[in-house]
């Protein structure tokens, strides 16, 4: 989680991966843990386990011998990181100290969103974009992602095992941030009908108006600005549809 690990993503990708929030969060929560005033409730401790568990998932061993399948499942193993972290992300359930740190986690491992096997499009948005190797097809930075691993597994088993039974939670407080976003915002749904369907958020009083925003995050809730003046929070969308599409921050 530091700059030798972007450096390293350079080399494999020529996007490096995006671990800026998560070297800041990742400090602020070792700060925290370690002076005691973060005593996670028993939400943000599950979340932490079931991160956990995905980043120590040990890699199949049957499959060591074929190169493109043991490729296959490294690149796998990262992508239940992140899909894992972007279900508690947005379950709504754990803190907003809990939610700054995994919304961290998920942007670095953006690369991850739709490797190794693509959904079909209309199945999920698509957060990140590989970017195509010079030889040949899209590569995710695998090397690099798996560097993150150890830093990660010594943070989540840390945030996992902390506040035993019996202890009164303490949340700290967290910093909003704001952002200027000038793009569009899809929100994705899947109905009763199990299709999957997407709309571009609009201002409720400017009869279409689609942006640019002001994003405000309190890590409960996003709130978009129009240029209007006019602050809306009933658009739908998930933390992660709004903070995985805003620059590295």
């Amino acid at each position: 989680m530091t700059s030798e690990h972007e450096a390293h993503g350079t080399a494999c990708n020529p996007r490096p991966l995006m671990t800026r929030a998560l070297s800041r969060e990742a400090g602020r929560v070792r700060q925290l843990l370690a002076a005691g005033e973060w005593r996670p409730a028993a939400a943000d401790r599950e979340a932490a386990a079931r991160v956990l568990a995905r980043l120590t998932a040990p890699l199949p061993s049957r499959r060591a011998a074929a190169p493109r399948a043991a490729a296959t499942d490294r690149n796998r193993r990262l992508q239940r990181v992140l899909r894992t972290t972007v279900h508690h992300l947005d379950a709504g359930a754990v803190s907003p100290p809990a939610a700054a740190l995994l919304a961290a986690v998920a942007r670095a491992f953006l690369p991850w969103h739709s490797a190794p096997n693509p959904p079909p499009a209309a199945a999920a948005p698509s957060y990140g974009t590989q970017v195509a190797a010079a030889d040949g097809p899209a590569t995710a930075p695998t090397e690099a992602g798996e560097a993150l691993l150890p830093d990660l597994i010594t943070l989540f088993a840390a945030l996992a095992s902390a506040s035993p039974a019996g202890t009164v939670p303490l949340t700290p407080p967290v910093e909003p941030w704001q952002i200027r976003y000038a793009g569009r915002f899809r929100h994705y749904a899947r109905p009763s009908s199990g299709v999957w369907t997407a709309r571009t958020v609009d201002c409720p009083a400017c009869g279409g108006m689609t942006g640019p925003w002001a994003v405000t995050c309190d890590w409960r809730q996003i709130s978009l600005g129009c240029p209007c003046g006019v602050i809306t929070r009933e658009h739908g969308l998930a933390f992660s549809e709004v903070w995985l599409l805003l620059p590295d921050t």
